[in-house]
């Protein structure tokens, strides 16, 4: 396992995010497209294989990923803040910072060899979202409002604070509404 760096940086939280929302779709997600998601944001593929991410691991990582999922619903930013101190605490070694497989300087707070994929995922993505929040002062993150889906953002760019995972939920929820006021109307 390692923590890597794509070409436009390492996205400890984007995978957080792409993770948890692959596991809510379904809870069952098999390890082979794990392995996948978790090749697409930069794990090395000797880190992937059956022997070193074992159906138990995938396991281990789909638990992980549904606790992170109750961080990512958190609206309240002092509750999100102590949900993520517990998760520091309980899965963060004291941070340091890697080099390695080509990869630029970076932090880690896992506990190397020693964590499971599990205690790895949830030590990162927890250092990732304290991050964001010390950053903007606030949570960023949440889930979409649209009525019909469900799916986890993150909205870390400029502008107003995000309401919606994409575009195309955003503009279905302008036309329901837009056509919901036109039939109050008439």
């Amino acid at each position: 396992m390692s923590e890597t760096s794509t070409k436009q940086g390492f996205q400890p939280a984007r995978r957080l995010i792409d993770l948890v929302n692959a596991v809510r779709r379904s809870q069952d997600l098999p390890r082979a497209a794990m392995a996948d998601l978790l090749a697409r944001h930069g794990e090395s593929a000797g880190d992937l294989t059956e022997r070193e991410f074992s159906d138990s691991d995938a396991d281990a990582l789909r638990a992980a990923a549904l606790r992170m999922a109750d961080v990512l619903a958190e609206t309240d930013t002092d509750k999100a803040a102590q949900a993520l101190n517990v998760l520091l605490a309980e899965h963060c070694a004291p941070p340091y910072l890697s080099r390695h497989d080509g990869h630029p300087w970076h932090l880690h707070v896992d506990r190397g060899e020693k964590a499971g994929w599990d205690e790895w995922f949830l030590a990162s993505s927890a250092l990732a979202l304290a991050r964001i929040l010390s950053e903007y002062g606030r949570v960023t993150w949440g889930e979409c409002a649209a009525a019909t889906c469900s799916a986890f953002y993150l909205g870390t760019g400029p502008g107003s604070a995000r309401r919606y995972c994409s575009a195309a939920c955003a503009s279905r929820e302008r036309v329901a509404a837009h056509r919901r006021r036109a039939r109050e109307r008439s």
